[in-house]
């Protein structure tokens, strides 16, 4: 009994703080994994809302994308009609002009082609009776025509 009363007596305390000092420590991890557990929920819905603005502002910058898309093919249709339609403009016009010169020098060289003729023709065609017919009758209209 003796060895048990001081066993009591001085071990006693000893134990209690123990396991109070124990208690304690099991107690503070509880509390901190509390915490952490709050934190992680707190995070995850944080994570979770931000996800949520990301999909947003994923869908906002897609449609923006789009939109200057359409914008700049737009842009590049009209761009590209106007040069096409310009191009037809500078080609009918060069058309014209090839056509012209074409044709002054098609006049040109029947012309040259006319004036070597012309002496051959007249003095295989002209008798010496239809020159003499030729000079009277314009003899006739110069007195005429006074």
């Amino acid at each position: 009994m003796i060895v048990v009363g001081a066993l009591v007596k001085f071990a006693g305390p000893m134990i209690k703080k123990s396991f109070a000092a124990r208690t304690e420590r099991i107690q503070k991890e509880l509390d901190d994994a509390a915490n952490a557990k709050v934190k992680a929920t707190s995070d995850a819905s944080a994570i979770r809302s931000a996800l949520g603005d990301i999909a947003s502002e994923r869908s906002r910058i897609l449609a923006d994308a789009d939109a200057q898309a359409a914008a700049v093919l737009s842009e590049g249709r009209a761009r590209i009609a106007k040069e096409v339609a310009d191009l037809e403009a500078k080609a009918d016009a060069d058309l014209a002009a090839a056509q012209g010169r074409s044709n002054d020098e098609l006049r040109a060289e029947i012309s040259l082609l006319a004036a070597k003729a012309t002496p051959i023709v007249i003095a295989k065609t002209l008798t010496d009776q239809t020159k003499n017919e030729l000079v009277e009758s314009f003899i006739a209209n110069v007195g005429a025509a006074r």
